[in-house]
């Protein structure tokens, strides 16, 4: 008689039976025939979360299995390739996927085939000791296996000796790394802020250098997926790595020569512009339902024909974007480009091209945050609007800066400073995603006005409404800015960035 619970192994390669049996004298394997061979999908995001998590999530003719290191596995009959967690149908794949990221799509990483066998362990006398199934996973490049064990009444020492014997065999390190390993070798996880290795006295330029082509090539494996059209997270990632490409460019003064950092500028604010709107346009459809709440369902309809127009304009965006990063044009620049920061010969060097990154990193982290706190010490609650959008683009710029050379510095000490940083920078953010949605949603009303400046009666009541409730939000959020920023501003961080950044007496 079974026991209800389960627990199953991860392995990097196929069962070896005589090694399993050498771990434990005394016990026989017997593996039965396999079932028919099926093909499978392996499905994570992009930025492979569940990889991360330790589960394995495969879609065999139209269901999905959730394997997860150490427990029994979960089923649900339904498709998973291409759809959102939050849209599946409710079952127990979904349930434990809680938490998996909602703007990701779940996409296939792998392929290749699947067969399940049925295992026993026996001991001397041919009594079954240990139930099982094996699932015999292949790939073009390799191999794996995920063994789920069954406890039997009576025998639990038994059974821990049979759970450590195969647990032994597993390679390419725990659970479904080595799943990964065995299948897909060499098959490199993505990195939406990859680590990048400094060193002290490491010229700036070649941390600039280092900085961007990683950038550069986090934003080239976004490019299929923004082409795919598979969740808007591909164009959201694309756009931090050449904003962060931007900043060192902006920030790194006298790394670069003026000319040099001039054309570079040009170039990536080229690559920029081209993907504003379409992001623009993601944002509104992302927060469609938060729109819907903000404004009486009296207002709806009109609000509706808005975003009706949205989705249009999104797919005409889409298509231009699309052939713009599939052209020979684009692939040519972008290559150029990568090659241009393989090293530093092709760079022209400025004035601070040769100084030590942790010096030159505490004397431009130093400025950024003395301008910051000199802002923001001077709002009020009458302090004009862009003063506030001044602050936020410093805050951001101190951020960046912070990250990228975040590898020289305390990690601890870091961390204390970023979160109360990073509250500010929520705050500011939602400050201004409010004033740009005012702007936005009055030229959208300009925009599809007649000659008269008539435009639909329900649309221009909704996208009336919906302007007020943000301009209240806003003065709201003005607000939070200053208790966040006082919170920021106290003596235990004063005294972080004085030590780290600034030691010597002014």
């Amino acid at each position: 008689m079974t026991e209800p619970s389960g627990v199953q192994c991860i392995l990097s390669r196929s069962i070896d039976k005589a090694h399993v049996e050498k771990l434990i004298p005394g016990f026989a394997i017997r593996i039965g025939p396999p079932t028919e061979s099926r093909s499978f999908v392996l499905l994570d995001c992009h930025d492979q979360s569940l990889r991360n998590s330790g589960r394995v999530l495969v879609e065999v003719a139209e269901t999905l299995w959730l394997f997860q290191n150490g427990r029994a596995p979960l089923s649900q009959r339904c498709k998973g390739q291409g759809r959102f967690v939050q849209d599946l149908p409710q079952g127990p794949v979904k349930a434990a996927l809680k938490g998996f990221p909602k703007l990701r799509a779940l996409m296939q990483i792998g392929t290749g085939e699947i067969q399940t066998k049925p295992l026993v362990v026996l001991d001397e006398l041919e009594k079954t000791l240990v139930r099982g199934t094996v699932w015999c996973l292949s790939s073009q490049t390799g191999q794996a296996a995920i063994v789920q064990l069954q406890r039997l009444r009576g025998y639990q020492k038994e059974f821990q000796k049979v759970n450590t014997a195969f647990s032994a065999l597993s390679g390419g390190g725990p659970g479904v790394e080595a799943l990964c390993a065995g299948l897909f070798p060499g098959m490199a996880a993505y990195r939406a802020k990859p680590e990048i290795k400094l060193g002290k006295a490491e010229p700036s330029i070649q941390v600039a250098a280092d900085i961007i082509q990683t950038y550069l090539q986090v934003a080239r494996q976004n490019e299929y997926g923004v082409i795919a059209d598979i969740d808007t997270e591909f164009l959201h990632d694309y756009r931090v790595s050449l904003r962060k490409v931007r900043s060192v460019i902006s920030l790194f003064k006298g790394v670069f020569s003026d000319a040099q950092t001039a054309q570079l500028k040009r170039v990536f604010s080229d690559l920029m512009a081209a993907t504003g709107r379409m992001r623009d346009l993601d944002v509104y459809l992302l927060e469609k339902d938060k729109y819907f709440s903000l404004v009486p369902p009296s207002l709806h309809a009109g609000l509706q024909e808005m975003f009706n127009l949205f989705e249009m304009e999104r797919a005409k965006e889409l298509s231009r974007l699309s052939r713009r990063l599939r052209s020979d044009e684009y692939d040519a620049r972008m290559s150029d480009l990568t090659a241009m920061f393989n090293g530093t010969d092709h760079l022209t060097p400025g004035s601070n091209a040769k100084r030590a990154a942790h010096e030159y990193a505490c004397a431009l982290i130093w400025k950024r945050y003395r301008k910051a706190c000199k802002i923001a010490r001077g709002i009020t609650d009458e302090t004009p609007d862009e003063t506030v959008h001044d602050l936020r683009i410093d805050c951001k710029k101190l951020r960046y800066l912070m990250e990228i050379f975040g590898p020289l510095f305390d990690e601890k000490s870091f961390k204390n400073i970023i979160k109360p940083l990073k509250k500010l920078q929520d705050n500011l953010g939602v400050f201004n995603d409010c004033a740009v949605q005012q702007e936005s949603l009055t030229a959208f009303v300009a925009q599809h006005s007649d000659t008269r400046g008539h435009v639909d009666a329900r649309m221009g009541l909704a996208v009336g409404g919906l302007i007020a409730v943000l301009d209240q939000r806003q003065k709201a959020e003005r607000s939070r800015v200053i208790a966040s920023f006082q919170k920021f501003d106290g003596p235990d961080t004063r005294h972080l960035f004085q030590n780290l950044f600034h030691r010597q007496k002014e």
